[in-house]
């Protein structure tokens, strides 16, 4: 029988070790793409109005919807990754 990942074998506890390695790599993406949006955002805000606000503020949201999709896809392949172990 197969032991659910994050599991120790063992103990039949959570395996905290390998949740802080898998949890890592997540907050990076997350974090990377919320600054990236955050910047586009910032400087939007900082051009005081008009038109190249909201495509700065279109990009922004461009790029959180990216970086949900990029996270996502992370996590599939991860979990794939994690079964065939």
């Amino acid at each position: 029988m197969s032991v659910p990942p994050f599991v120790d074998p063992e103990s039949g506890a959570l395996d905290l070790a390998q949740i802080r390695t898998e949890v890592f790599p997540l907050a990076g993406l997350v974090l990377l793409f919320g600054a990236a949006a955050l910047l586009l955002f910032l400087i939007g805000l900082l051009l005081g109005g008009g038109a190249l606000t909201g495509v700065f503020t279109v990009a922004s949201q461009f790029v959180l919807a990216v970086g949900t999709g990029v996270l996502l896809l992370y996590v599939i392949a991860r979990g794939i990754q994690l079964a065939d172990e």
